[in-house]
């Protein structure tokens, strides 16, 4: 490859694809995605063969699509109308997941992927009403207007922002969950985080491709999640990443035995990564 492996934050959605392809081909897998093979491209696979360190971290990309599935099914059921997907990337649940009909769904990335993902996608059906909106999420004001417009055509509104936040200053990500504060509607926040101790060995082992491609990690709050408590939001439910795989049966052998023992948030030092879903408090 005559190109730098990852040229843009656009190349992570193509790499992490290739992980939900490989789980929807095994004859257990815990969630099926029919076209994450054709989203990833030869791109995705390129950059998954060339990055070893990260092939041992499969399954908690496995574990990261699962608990955000188990969070917004269960949200959906309760009477959820619009999920507002932020830095949507090649995420295909309005295609992949038994989705009501009456559910609107918006995707919210820059026009790139987007058109990417519209091609590839072209001769497929959603279950439920989509939307895909070209913005750059860096743009408050155009955000906060999003916001406000998706806010007026709902009742009850879950955002997830699968993979994002760890992209983010942590004022930057303070600022989002304020703008999401601002419609009424806005109920349910799905996010995901890791310790400081995961982001230094993130940034030991891939610290340096992510750079280069101008998205290095950066957001890993001492805290923990309760780092939303200060900007408006409750922690209703975390899924560990680690914890999710050992009950998806997806954790490498070295892994096993630490995944019996008892884990604490926050978890400083130690690595650590979670799927948290959050709530507007009262």
């Amino acid at each position: 490859m005559t190109d730098p492996l990852i040229r843009s934050i656009s190349d992570t959605a193509r790499w992490v694809a290739v992980y939900r392809a490989r789980e929807t081909e095994r004859p257990d897998a815990v969630f099926r995605d029919p076209y994450a093979r054709a989203l990833a491209g030869e791109r995705g696979e390129q950059i998954a063969r060339a990055l070893p360190m990260a092939e041992r971290a499969e399954w908690s990309f496995i574990a990261r699509t699962y608990a955000f599935d188990r969070f917004l099914a269960k949200e959906i059921a309760a009477g959820a109308d619009l999920v507002v997907n932020l830095a949507a990337g090649l995420d295909a649940r309005p295609y992949r997941m038994e989705l009501p009909p009456s559910l609107r769904w918006v995707e919210v990335d820059l026009p790139e992927i987007l058109e990417y993902k519209e091609s590839v996608l072209a001769g497929a059906t959603p279950a439920c009403a989509l939307e895909r909106v070209p913005l750059d999420l860096s743009n408050h004001d155009a955000r906060r207007g999003l916001f406000r417009d998706l806010g007026k055509r709902s009742t009850r509104a879950i955002v997830i922002t699968e993979g994002l936040l760890i992209y983010l200053m942590a004022d930057e990500v303070g600022a989002l969950a304020q703008d999401l504060l601002g419609p009424p509607s806005f109920d349910r926040w799905i996010v995901d985080i890791t310790s400081p101790g995961l982001l230094a060995m993130l940034n030991e082992q891939m610290g340096e491709l992510v750079r280069q491609a101008g998205a290095p990690y950066l957001f890993a709050p001492p805290e923990g999640p309760a780092f939303f408590d200060r900007y408006g939001w409750q922690v209703l439910s975390v899924r560990s990443l680690l914890k999710t795989a050992a009950s998806l049966k997806r954790l490498p052998v070295f892994l096993r035995l630490v995944s019996m023992l008892p884990e604490t948030t926050p978890a400083g030092s130690r690595p650590w990564a979670g799927v948290c879903l959050l709530g507007r408090q009262a």
